[in-house]
This record gives structure tokens, C-alpha cells and sequence, in this order.
């Protein structure tokens, strides 16, 4: 008798242990727990030392840190009937644990399956142009459509990033075909213009001149000074209008 009770004094001490050990739960800052009693929700606690009763309340593990999710590659068809391949970055975290483990059976995969849905959905409604140069706008527009979706689940979409957008082969050199013509199409636009303003300016200097006859004969020399300069070159000129109109009109032997 005296023996069984030597043995069964130290099986208590470490049943004790054992059940103070299973009922303590040390969370860091970053971490909550949902505990719950027989089941039902019971409350949020953390962080620090949290007591639970053992086989009578549960308690899962919640980590508020911001998640980094790679979002995988996915087929776009944009507006403009263009495929594209599309890679992106969610930024999030859990701003409420209740509801991240009671309205959700595993947040993480549901949010990642729910960013390539709207990935597609929202970049679907551009088009190829607003892909390559509107990046940040479309980064808004599908951060607040997630950002919507989340957050019956308690969670907060921080941001939204598309990685790439990879073309095929044959949308590039169309691309590059476009970008060619629009720069023959400037370089044309630029010529005409400089062909109108030259236009102008000549309008502009030849009613100078016809007001004054003298002033076309002194720019009739002018462009003789500077053609004979270059003395290899031989330079057959007309003869200047008034001077043969002089020449009509003189008297024989005046």
C-alpha cells in the first residue's frame, strides 16, 4: 500500500506538468490566437502568455505579418483581342484572425486562386497599350478589386504589383512595325510643316520685294557674288526681266 502510493505521488507530479504544459501558449507580437471552447469561437488572444484548458479549448495560430504571394503566370486576353502572359505580387496581411480562420477554410490558397481570377478579370477590360504604359493605375484597379473581396475574410490588400508582361514573338514585331511608321508618320508631319513655314516666309519677303523693283535687282547681284566665289564652276544666269524690258524699250542709237 505505502508502495503504491510512493508511485502514485510523482505520476500526479507528472500528469501536473504535463497538463500546465499543454494549457500554456506563448504568442510574439506579430501573432494572435482564436481560441475556442468545446468548439464555438471564444476570443482572440496574444500576444505574450495565453492559458488555454486543455481537451476543452482549441487555439489556432495567427500571424499578422504582411504575406508576399506570387501570383503564377496567367493568359490575359485584353481588350483589344491581344494575348499576353501576366506575372504579379499581392502584398497582404490579416488585420482580423476571426475572421481569416472562421469565414475561410485556408486564406492563403483562397486569396492566391482569388488574385488570378481578378487578374485576369480586371486586366481583361484593357487594352494592350493600357497594360504597357498605365501599369500603375491597373496595379490600383485590381488591388482594390481583391482588396473588395477580402475582406469579409479579414484580410487587407496592401498592394498589387504585375511583374511582366511577356508578348509573343509576332505581337513584338508588329509593335515594332507600328512604332517604325508612327516615326515616318512624325518625320513626315515635321517636313511639311518646315515646307509650310518656308512657304510663308517666301510669301512674306516677295511682296517686299515688289514693292520696291531696286530691291530685286540688288538681291539679283547678291546671288551672282555668291555663285561666282566658286570659280570651278561655270554658271549660265538669265537675264534679269527689267533689264530686258530696258533693253526693248531703248531708242536705236540713244
Amino acid at each position: 500500500m505505502f508502495s503504491a502510493l510512493n508511485w502514485f505521488g510523482p505520476f500526479l507530479a507528472f500528469a501536473a506538468a504535463i497538463l500546465l504544459i499543454s494549457a500554456v501558449r506563448i504568442f510574439r507580437e506579430y501573432e494572435r490566437g482564436v481560441v475556442f471552447t468545446l468548439g464555438r469561437f471564444r476570443k482572440v488572444k496574444g500576444p505574450g502568455l495565453v492559458f488555454i484548458i486543455p481537451a476543452i479549448q482549441q487555439v489556432v495560430r495567427v500571424d499578422l505579418r504582411t504575406v508576399v504571394l506570387e501570383v503564377p503566370t496567367q493568359d490575359v486576353i485584353s481588350r483589344d483581342n491581344v494575348s499576353v502572359k501576366v506575372s504579379a505580387v499581392v502584398y497582404f496581411r490579416i488585420i482580423d484572425p476571426e475572421k481569416a480562420i472562421i469565414q475561410v477554410v485556408n486564406y492563403l490558397n483562397a486569396t492566391s486562386q482569388l488574385a488570378q481570377t481578378m487578374l485576369r478579370s480586371v486586366l481583361g477590360k484593357h487594352s494592350l497599350d493600357d497594360m504597357l504604359a498605365e501599369r500603375e493605375k491597373l496595379n490600383q484597379d485590381i488591388r482594390d478589386s481583391l482588396d473588395m473581396q477580402t475582406d469579409s475574410w479579414g484580410i487587407k490588400v496592401a498592394n498589387v504589383e504585375i511583374k511582366q508582361v511577356d508578348l509573343t514573338e509576332s505581337m513584338i514585331r508588329a509593335i515594332a512595325r507600328q512604332a517604325e511608321a508612327e516615326r515616318e508618320r512624325r518625320a513626315k508631319v515635321i517636313h511639311a510643316e518646315g515646307e509650310l513655314q518656308a512657304s510663308e516666309k517666301l510669301y512674306e519677303a516677295a511682296k517686299i520685294l515688289a514693292q520696291e523693283p531696286q530691291a530685286i535687282q540688288l538681291r539679283y547681284l547678291e546671288t551672282l557674288t555668291v555663285i561666282g566665289a566658286d570659280k570651278n564652276t561655270t554658271i549660265v544666269f538669265p537675264l534679269p526681266i527689267e533689264l530686258a524690258t530696258f533693253l526693248t524699250h531703248a531708242k536705236p542709237g540713244g
